[in-house]
């Protein structure tokens, strides 16, 4: 798989859990634009991803799954409503990543008691990777 199939799939699995709740508020739009301007996808595309199915790539390092986590709980807090099926479905997409339960609450918990609902990096990759000592 090449890179550009590599970001569409991100982008993919991000569209995928923005709608899990059965909406798509228009500050999660927002953020999936920023996003796929970073992963350098264009407008057109990321529009159409909504109309594809969803398709799920693994993801081999783990800094990326981490970072992908990350973005996936960004995600989940955008639009200020934090609902039940996103809470459950986060988990279940960290444990499926490989990742430590354990500190998948650690680094949600943090995220809910920050005022901006962001964590800063050095504290995302301390929790992940204390969970391997």
């Amino acid at each position: 798989m090449n890179k550009q199939e590599e970001k569409i799939a991100l982008l993919s699995d991000m569209i995928a859990f923005a709608i899990v709740d059965g909406e798509l508020h228009e500050r999660e739009y927002l953020f999936l634009s920023i996003i796929a301007t970073e992963l350098g996808i264009d407008k057109t595309q990321l529009n159409q991803l909504f109309h594809e199915e969803h398709r799920s790539e693994v993801i081999k390092s783990e800094f990326e799954r981490i970072q992908q986590f990350y973005r996936l709980a960004l995600l989940m807090h955008c639009d200020g409503v934090l609902h039940e099926r996103e809470h459950i479905k986060i988990h279940e997409i960290g444990i499926n990543m490989g990742l430590n339960p354990h500190a998948i609450k650690r680094v949600l918990k943090a995220m809910e008691t920050s005022p901006t609902k962001m964590i800063s990096p050095e504290f995302l990759l301390e929790v992940f990777h204390e969970q391997l000592n």
